[in-house]
């Protein structure tokens, strides 16, 4: 596995499970623990998937979430979600997730991949090891994934967090409130339940000949416009770019799999890529352990394939086009307005931001009645049940 994040460690899990007898290296080019920039939450779906591999514990003794805020301007629904969330730090989860592999049978190396290359014989890194199978699993900026599929032009958000303490009408909450910027655009503090937040912002990218790159004080600047008094206290600030999830999923056939952002798994609405990681790591691990008790390796590419587009194929549709559709602002308006009249609605929106939803008819309903009826100025209201 190139990378020990998560969808490498899951990998390596899943692999592991299927046939406990296979020899599995974990690479990575950091030392565990490390801090990762990320939003930190771990979704009821991440707990789901792991808890199949045996390590749905790696959120033990941190404090779950139910309440969550959305807010566009004077435009918000809050209330409780139907699952509890938790709020790790990546430093926590990714090292008690690579020790979990460990534990199951896996070799942990640190080493900086930086050359991959396919032959008859196998899978050769940078010239010196070889396997029947590997996974890229590392990171935004693979170095497995250009092998397979080329320099993407795929759409790219950037985002930078930190940790501040939380503040006293925020604990026990998630909190997101769009920004005017290139939409999705949003910040968000979420309270980690121990006295710290984690807090960031982060916007679209635009494409390669539409302008600069945000500067790290324009994210800094909006992050405070969007939630006063969060950046004075901040600390651990790191800024990350995000290769948001397309229409289609590309994974090619052959020895070499792609999990979690190495292939561009991150969900374009809402940023949130630590199930998409955990889910198509494990599935690459079975993938490339049944592909080689078959004794056919060559066939792990495909069968990861299948594997990742019924699972994902038909939520990757819907999560494209709800970021399509989110660019409107008049449309989060209304995604809003929508689930503050209705208890499906929200619910409809959490799944989709978190893990496997899809947008049905009700949602898209809600949503079409919000943008064509006249609306009073202010909406500020939890969801209702129907």
């Amino acid at each position: 596995m190139v990378g020990a994040g998560p969808a490498g460690s899951a990998a390596a899990l899943g692999a592991l499970r299927e046939d406990p007898s296979l020899r599995v290296l974990l690479l990575d080019r950091a030392s565990f623990p490390r801090d990762k920039s990320c939003g930190d939450g771990v979704a009821p779906h991440v707990l789901d998937v792991l808890g199949s591999v045996g390590a749905a514990d790696v959120v033990d003794g941190w404090v779950p979430l139910r309440h969550l805020e959305l807010a566009r301007g004077t435009t918000r629904v809050e209330g409780p979600m139907a699952r509890e969330v938790y709020v790790v730090p990546r430093e926590v989860f990714d090292a008690r997730l690579v020790e979990h592999a460990q534990r199951a049978g896996a070799v942990l190396e640190r080493r900086r991949v930086r050359e991959v290359r396919v032959t008859p014989e196998g899978v050769c890194l940078d010239g010196e090891l070889s396997a029947p199978v590997v996974v890229g699993a590392d990171g935004a900026h693979s170095v497995v994934r250009p092998v397979l599929v080329g320099d993407g032009r795929e759409p790219r958000a950037i985002a930078i967090r930190g940790y501040a303490p939380t503040a006293a009408h925020r604990v026990g909450k998630q909190v997101i409130r769009y920004g005017p910027r290139a939409q999705p655009a949003y910040a968000w503090a979420f309270d980690r339940g121990d006295g710290w937040s984690n807090v960031g912002y982060g916007e679209l990218l635009p494409g390669p000949s539409r302008g600069e790159s945000p500067s790290r004080a324009l994210l800094l600047d909006q992050l405070e416009e969007l939630l006063p008094g969060t950046v004075a206290d901040g600390q651990q600030w790191k800024g990350h770019h995000l290769p948001l999830s397309g229409w289609r999923w590309r994974q090619p056939d052959g020895p070499v799999l792609l999990a979690g952002d190495a292939a561009s798994l991150v969900n374009p609405m809402t940023g949130e890529g630590i199930y998409y990681a955990v889910a198509t790591g494990v599935l690459a691990g079975r993938s490339a352990a049944r592909a080689l008790a078959g004794g056919s390796p060559e066939d792990a590419g495909a069968a990861h394939r299948a594997a990742v587009r019924h699972l994902l194929g038909r939520h990757l549709k819907h999560t494209w086009t709800a970021a399509r559709l989110s660019r409107v602002p008049a449309v989060v308006d209304a995604g809003i307005r929508a689930a503050a009249r209705d208890r499906r609605s929200f619910d409809t929106l959490v799944e989709l931001g978190l893990g496997d939803g899809r947008i049905g008819p009700r949602l898209a309903g809600g949503l079409a009645r919000q943008l064509i009826r006249p609306h009073r100025e202010e909406h500020h209201a939890d969801p209702v049940r129907p």
